[in-house]
């Protein structure tokens, strides 16, 4: 009986021995895993000093939208420093000059996003049609809130249309951030109001307008007719009017 708990306790002993070598390892492997992604998120979070092809989208668009003059060297210098405060300023989040997450969705730079974020691009990217990112429609539900809160749903969705209109067309930026910010190009952004929190319509219609649905019949612009000043925008071919909007080509 002793001789069989021996070998009993012997065999738990070895088994327990064989055990700890194997913890260890996932222990070890977890914390690799862990230490890898803290440094892709160091190395994704961008500021003064970095280098690189993401520096350089930033600069990019920075130039693009008119808050950035230097060359586009992928050098995050003084000068991009700079900039990224400034647009950091003009769309509301802190202004320290670091690209972060909130800084890379702004930018509409989807896939820096996520991989803050920790999560793999939830749509089709953020250059033509279909459904796009979180991101995006987050961006585009903000525009379409404060530029069109008071219309009609479908008025709503006129504006989303026009902003997926540009994103196609090669005479605006190929990107909903880049259309949306690009400098002048609407009021909202310009008076602050695309800081605003979207209403779960605004979400809807971004929903629609980024899934196909057009009722402006491919406008390029809208203006409303009671408050537009620029002698530009009446010369332009109208194609329909919803609520307040004519919307034209």
């Amino acid at each position: 009986m002793k001789k069989i708990l021996a070998i009993g306790t012997l065999t738990l002993a070895l088994a327990a021995s064989a055990a700890v070598p194997a913890a260890l390892a996932v222990t070890r492997a977890s914390r690799a895993a862990d230490t890898a992604q803290t440094a892709a998120i160091e190395t994704a979070v961008l500021r003064q000093g970095s280098k690189g092809s993401e520096v350089k989208e930033v600069q990019r668009r920075l130039k693009q939208w008119g808050y950035y003059s230097g060359s586009v060297d992928g050098v995050f210098g003084a000068a991009t420093k700079k900039a990224v405060i400034a647009f950091q300023k003009k769309n509301g989040l802190t202004a320290d000059g670091v690209v972060g997450k909130s800084t890379y969705a702004a930018l509409g730079m989807n896939e820096s996003y996520h991989a803050l974020d920790g999560k793999s691009p939830s749509g089709s990217g953020s250059t033509g049609g279909g459904s796009g990112t979180s991101s995006d429609l987050y961006l585009m539900a903000k525009a379409i809130y404060a530029e069109g809160r008071g219309e009609s749903y479908t008025g709503q969705v006129a504006i989303g249309a026009v902003i997926m209109n540009r994103v196609k067309s090669a005479s605006f930026p190929n990107t909903i951030a880049g259309v949306i910010y690009q400098k002048g190009a609407f009021t909202a952004v310009s008076d602050g109001q695309i800081n605003l929190e979207p209403n779960q319509t605004a979400y809807n219609a971004a929903k629609d307008a980024m899934n196909g649905w057009d009722p402006t019949y491919g406008c390029l612009y809208y203006y409303n007719p009671a408050v537009a000043t620029s002698a530009w925008i009446f010369n332009r071919q109208t194609v329909t009017v919803i609520g307040k909007h004519v919307f034209a080509i």
